[in-house]
């Protein structure tokens, strides 16, 4: 690699990696007041997560150049890894919970990449601090690191553009909010707080602590899924707080640019005049009554308010990707959870906190087929694809064909590998797309716990979720021999 983007990829990592240090303050402030003996763990993982940014950014503090676009891929793929090394400190140094280093390293990624699977037994025994520190992951990662990051980069005489188009999810990634990428970037995270504020305050008005209000609305939001309490939302066996999280997750995974649309403009008809989010609620109230209709022919809840209200839960739980459970859907009929395993690999809107693949690909996919069939029919005739009144170029339909492609050959290897590693089919199934849509539920008696896998198989998931997250591309190119010839 040219010894210049080396530097700029030193330099970047660790200015990025030292207010990172700056997140593993807050959870001290909850150990002080909950008279906790977990301060130490997290001044050790501060210091040494500082203490490590200093080190790659000093020695070439004076080197001032513009990131690259080939550049930005090396960038975000190690930053991930290195907010997923240096975050997971607190884990390792902690008594409680003691865990290998490869655990914590799975809670973390698991955290950042908002998935919500964990490898924690007895979550509600262990320190406040720790607790929120992991919901915390979640709201860093829901929001985006690197779009927090090119808020402050011009600051810090870098320019962001690159380092956006390469993290923020979806296909088309030079759309922007706002002329400016820093003001996007604010933007995005003015909204994406203000949602959690106000998703906190509905759960303390209706029921939870206060502590639990914060750390739900951090993982609804998010789209993350993890829980203060081992039973995940079915602890607070409240029908009003499943139709509140319904609300949230459903925002969180709806494109953060009709959310400013909507702000900016006083109007809420832009969210039905986006073809995306139209398709995405129409698909999301066809498949509640779809499954709604199957439980129904089942004796599983035994009235109707009941199964109403779990099946709106959990089928958004799965199709925002946020991994909630509020009941045992392993014992529903057996389509059912299989069904709701297809819904998270779907995913929601591009330009939200929701994995998966994304509801705007299947869109134009779903375009793209209509007009090969067409084509059979009238071979000379020529047909033009547009979502809404824009046209769909070409570019955009070759990337989207391209993912797909490649998304099914790594789900197709990750897959045999996990089989491979001794899981049984089903399991390595629900285990990797648990994973891979950063969902974090699979099917079994304990959908949310990895703990009884191996660690092989653990770092398997972590590869799958950090592929997920990053939508496989970013991580992809990186193994290109193109790629490091320049």
């Amino acid at each position: 690699m040219n010894t210049n983007y080396a530097v700029n990829t030193s330099r970047v990592l660790g200015l990025l990696l030292m207010p990172f240090s700056a997140t593993m303050l807050p959870p001290i402030f909850v150990a002080l007041w909950h008279q906790e003996n977990t301060i130490f763990e997290f001044c050790m993982a501060t210091v040494a997560t500082l203490l490590l940014g200093i080190i790659l950014w000093f020695p070439f503090r004076k080197h001032h150049r513009e990131i690259q676009a080939r550049e930005a891929f090396l960038i975000v793929a190690l930053l991930w890894l290195g907010l997923s090394l240096t975050g997971a400190f607190p884990f390792a140094f902690s008594d409680h919970p003691d865990i290998s280093y490869i655990d914590a390293l799975f809670e973390t990624i698991s955290g950042l990449t908002t998935t919500g699977a964990t490898v924690l037994s007895d979550i509600e025994t262990m320190p406040r601090s720790i607790l929120y520190y992991r919901q915390q992951l979640q709201f860093i990662g829901g929001g985006g690191i690197i779009v927090l990051s090119v808020a402050i980069l011009p600051m810090l005489s870098i320019g962001g553009m690159q380092l956006f188009r390469a993290e923020i999810p979806g296909p088309f990634k030079e759309d922007k909010l706002t002329p400016r990428i820093t003001q996007t970037a604010k933007t995005l995270w003015f909204i994406y707080v203000g949602l959690m504020i106000t998703c906190a305050l509905c759960y303390w008005a209706g029921g939870m602590s206060l502590f639990d209000a914060i750390s739900y609305s951090f993982s609804t939001i998010s789209t993350g899924g993890f829980g203060t309490h081992a039973d995940n939302f079915s602890y607070f066996n409240s029908p009003l707080l499943e139709l509140l999280s319904v609300i949230f997750m459903l925002l969180g995974a709806i494109n953060f640019s009709l959310h400013f649309s909507a702000i900016h403009r006083h109007s809420l008809r832009h969210y039905w005049q986006d073809p995306e989010c139209k398709m995405y609620f129409l698909f999301w109230l066809c498949m509640v009554f779809l499954i709604g209709l199957t439980i129904f022919c089942h004796p599983v809840f035994s009235n109707v308010n009941s199964l109403c209200i779990k099946t709106l839960f959990q089928v958004t739980s799965f199709f925002s990707t946020t991994g909630y459970f509020s009941d045992n859907f392993s014992v529903w009929p057996t389509f059912v959870p299989m069904l709701l395993l297809f819904l998270c690999l779907i995913g929601g809107c591009a330009g939200s906190t929701s994995g998966g693949i994304k509801i705007i690909r299947f869109l134009i996919l779903k375009k793209q087929g209509a007009r090969e069939i067409k084509r059979l029919i009238h071979p000379n005739g020529h047909y033009i694809i547009k979502l809404g009144h824009n046209r769909v170029e070409d570019k955009a339909l070759d990337a989207i064909l391209g993912f797909f492609c490649i998304f099914s050959a790594i789900f197709i290897f990750l897959f045999l590998v996990l089989i491979g590693l001794g899981l049984e089919p089903v399991t390595a199934f629900s285990s990797l797309v648990a994973g891979i849509s950063n969902t974090g539920l699979r099917i079994g008696t304990d959908p949310e716990s990895f703990a009884v896998f191996s660690d092989p198989v653990k770092m398997v998931i972590c590869v799958a979720m950090l592929a997920g997250r990053l939508e496989i591309f970013t991580l992809l190119v990186l193994l290109a021999p193109s790629y490091w010839r320049y």
